[in-house]
């Protein structure tokens, strides 16, 4: 899958990585045109999410899996099927899709195998689109296939103003759980309550406590951890007998100390998740569970993808500074249609 530019070869625009450091090194290159092989489509991209991984592969710290170009960021897109490779029967020409990929969303064109694609629903733009597959089949993956959060239950979401928390809000809710979330923002976590979040609380020294106060001393039943090793001990101080932790994000660390007393007394369960390096056949199993059960959502309204805002390619670079700063409620695309 790798685009290195190839003289004679048709060419596309692509968000380039010129070497690793600060968001200035992104720039829009000329690059060669992707082929799809047997069993692969070729998407002409309507609009690029904007993720964190991308950050850390701006700055050298996370290479996507072999086959995916180092120099070119983004793990999810949208947009229209251009071609299909030899033996492709689910898609056609004109189809409407989204998906994850190992790399290179960031461009004009991506490659993607044909049964990791997912239709974009009626109702749903192609830039809406963009920011949905990374965040949502993260959430609903991780609360559901991990956690196995049931209706009824109490989750706890931390961050959850960013792109997978509010993600995991909605879908949760549309589970019928009830929902807790923290932000260190209180911007955010007015947003939040707008989009049907239950308890605010505040990211600050006391969070634990004020989950413990929300549930009336029992604690939540799951917990969905984008924070990371700061806020370890707090969780296992938060969840209830049997309670189920997912971490999907560590921006405050990946070590921290854990108390095993506690975590046997709890009878608690600590488990972590991440999308990227999964092999082709689980990623064609989430897609096609994700579109069978979630799909659905968004075309009856109960799921919406929160955008932040939509910036065109060439300001790849404002976008990466806004999500390291913090500013972002939701998510960013990076819109192909937009002008410069």
């Amino acid at each position: 899958m790798s685009r290195e530019r190839s003289p004679g070869k048709e060419e596309m625009e692509a968000v380039w990585i010129r070497e690793f450091g600060d968001p200035e090194v992104l720039e829009l290159r000329r690059v060669a045109m992707p082929e799809p092989e047997p069993g692969q489509v070729r998407v002409r991209v309507a609009a690029s999410g904007v993720n964190r991984a991308d950050l850390l592969q701006r700055r050298g710290h996370y290479p996507p899996p072999p086959g995916y170009p180092p120099e070119i960021p983004g793990l999810e897109f949208a947009g229209v099927v251009e071609a299909v490779g030899p033996g492709v029967r689910l898609w056609s020409a004109g189809d409407r899709v989204m998906g994850i990929t190992g790399g290179g969303g960031y461009a004009g064109f991506v490659i993607a195998r044909e049964r990791e694609l997912v239709v974009v629903p009626e109702g749903l733009s192609l830039v809406e689109a963009g920011g949905v597959p990374e965040v949502y089949m993260t959430a609903f993956d991780a609360l559901f296939s991990q956690a196995g959060l049931q209706a009824g239950e109490t989750v706890l979401v931390h961050a959850v103003g960013s792109g997978v928390g509010t993600a995991a809000l909605q879908l949760a809710r549309r589970a019928g759980a009830r929902v807790l979330g923290t932000s260190r923002s209180d911007w955010k976590l007015d947003r939040a309550a707008e989009s049907g979040l239950h308890f605010p609380i505040p990211g600050d020294e006391r969070w634990e406590e004020r989950v413990r106060e929300a549930t009336e001393g029992r604690g939540v039943d799951v917990i969905l951890d984008l924070v990371g090793g700061a806020y370890l001990d707090g969780n296992l101080k938060a969840l209830t007998t049997g309670g189920r932790q997912v971490v999907v994000g560590v921006p405050s660390g990946s070590a921290a100390e854990i108390d095993l007393r506690r975590l046997m007394t709890r009878r608690a369960l600590v488990r972590g998740t991440v999308l990227r390096p999964r092999p082709p056949e689980e990623k064609a199993h989430l897609a096609r569970t994700f579109q069978r059960r979630v799909l659905a959502g968004f075309r009856d309204g109960t799921l919406n993808p929160i955008l932040d805002r939509a910036l065109p390619p060439s300001r790849a670079p404002e976008a990466h500074r806004a999500l390291e700063g913090n500013e972002v409620f939701g998510k960013i695309v990076l819109d192909w249609e937009a002008p410069p």
